[in-house]
């Protein structure tokens, strides 16, 4: 169920995704500030790091402090705002976790990762293998705090 859930749905915008609970403190929005300001990037550690900070971004057109519960669905062509680079594991096909990635990779690239991570026999899913997503300079987060 939730994130886990397969899309089915022809258009993927129309796949229903499952509330999740997050939270941006202040503390976390000032680290992020000083982070762009010295011209750092953004790691986020798991899918719902992601959800979590690009929801604190859309709450109030900026990155701000935030917590409840987000239905936030990202898929391409939608690019992400606050995050610049994810550590995550390998996702199952059609999944919104999935989508979610393709939107920091561009869904060209996240296909040629995935090929090579076949290719090398890496595991899937919770319990797989992990990667460090490092976009490209053209898909950097097109928004700063």
């Amino acid at each position: 169920p939730g994130t886990f859930k397969p899309v089915q749905s022809e258009r993927i915008e129309d796949h229903p995704i499952h509330a999740e609970r997050g939270e941006c403190p202040a503390e976390t929005v000032a680290a992020i500030v000083r982070c762009r300001a010295r011209g750092g990037r953004v790691v986020a550690v798991g899918t719902t790091v992601v959800r979590t900070l690009e929801s604190a971004a859309r709450q109030s057109g900026g990155l701000a402090p935030w917590a409840g519960w987000t239905r936030l669905y990202l898929h391409p062509p939608e690019r992400l705002r606050v995050v610049d680079a994810l550590l995550t594991n390998f996702h199952l096909p059609r999944s919104t976790l999935l989508m979610l990635v393709s939107c920091l990779t561009g869904v060209d690239r996240l296909l040629d990762l995935y090929r090579a991570a076949i290719a090398e026999r890496y595991r899937f899913f919770s319990y797989g293998d992990a990667m460090l997503i490092l976009p490209e300079p053209a898909a950097a987060s097109a928004v700063a705090p």
